[in-house]
């Protein structure tokens, strides 16, 4: 890993300063979508709402049903984003200001709790959002996937139990060593 450490360069990971709200529609719009596609419906919605700030849950429970369906969500993503505007009111999903004080733990907890949420795009979200430091996304493919080829020498994807195993070496900086295992998929043509 030192190797490929000094071959990528500076750790660059900068946490973006958006709600959680905000946020997780994101998420759920990108989930599943090629980067381009995701962005065109993401910006739809959000053009819906006159942008960015005007994007709130309870604009988005008002928002009529076609109107969403017009702006490319599918059946499945305007359940989920309905359940986390509706789950924001409520409590469940804090604001990032109060998230920023739980552990990891609570938050996956808190964040699984909407539909068409899982531990992985949590831990996205506690990486790229919170910007926190120890978080190891071992179901992640690309994780595995350069996690194998670094230190198994092997295209065969390792599983997630070898990853936990070998992180705790990492910590408490895995989301540091997980960005540069990503790094080492974009590098691998380079090397």
């Amino acid at each position: 890993m030192a190797r490929h450490i000094e071959a990528v360069g500076a750790y660059g990971l900068v946490p973006k300063d958006q709600d959680t709200f905000e946020s997780l529609v994101q998420s759920i719009v990108y989930q599943q979508l090629n980067g381009k596609a995701a962005a065109t419906i993401h910006g739809r919605v959000l053009a819906l709402f006159g942008g960015e700030k005007g994007l709130t849950p309870e604009r988005l429970l008002r928002m009529p049903e076609a109107k969403l369906r017009g702006a490319g969500l599918s059946a499945n993503k305007l359940l989920a984003v309905r359940d986390l505007a509706e789950k924001t009111i409520s409590g469940v999903v804090k604001p990032r200001k109060e998230l920023e004080k739980l552990p990891d733990a609570e938050i996956i907890a808190r964040l699984t709790e909407v539909r068409g949420i899982g531990e992985w795009t949590v831990q996205m979200f506690l990486m790229f959002k919170l910007g926190r430091p120890d978080v190891l996304p071992t179901g992640d493919f690309g994780v595995r996937k350069a996690f194998g080829l670094l230190y198994r020498k092997s295209a065969k994807l390792p599983p997630p139990s070898a990853l936990e195993k070998h992180g705790k070496l990492w910590a408490p900086y895995r989301t540091v060593a997980s960005w540069y295992l990503w790094r080492r998929l974009d590098t691998i043509g380079q090397s």
